[in-house]
């Protein structure tokens, strides 16, 4: 499985700022500009509290493995696997709606009636940042996961670079 990259994500981010800014733009010279779900951001940021709490459960449980503590239980591969899976999944799906919130709150706030709008700003700009704590939590339950290099040497420092 390949790793997400925060270059990725971070372009899906900028990509879907700039359709969403349009598509607000567009949508509101029809008079009929929709608000932003109050439940956005609560929705986000506990989707980025699960996955914190997956990637703290498990770097304690393979620390104690690692670590060869008594009683220790370890992981099962499949569910680890299904870990990373569920953090790339919340990355990419949270970077669009990321972006998609980003726009329409750089839209809200550009407008020249802003005080009609600032309820609508503010939860956009909350849903941004509970956003990008779903893609930190994410990254890094990705990163919990990884398993180590193999380096061709039996753990014995590294391979010579072929030239």
């Amino acid at each position: 499985m390949k790793l997400l990259r925060l270059r990725l994500l971070m372009a899906i981010v900028v990509v879907s700022t700039a359709l969403s800014w349009a598509g607000a733009k567009l949508w509101n010279s029809l008079d009929s500009l929709p608000g932003v779900p109050a439940a956005a951001p609560v929705v986000l940021a506990a989707v980025a509290v699960v996955l914190l709490a997956t990637a703290i459960s498990l770097r304690t449980r393979l620390k104690a493995v690692r670590d060869r503590v008594p009683g220790a239980k370890g992981v099962d591969p499949l569910g680890a696997a299904r870990a990373v899976v569920l953090a790339q999944a919340s990355a990419l799906v949270s970077s669009v709606a990321t972006g998609i919130y980003a726009g329409l709150g750089i839209f809200l706030a550009t407008l020249p009636d802003f005080s009609a709008h600032q309820g609508s700003a503010i939860t956009a700009g909350l849903a941004v940042v509970a956003g990008a704590g779903v893609i930190a939590a994410a990254l890094w339950l990705q990163h919990v996961c990884k398993l180590p290099e193999d380096d061709g040497n039996g753990g014995k420092g590294a391979a010579p670079s072929p030239r």
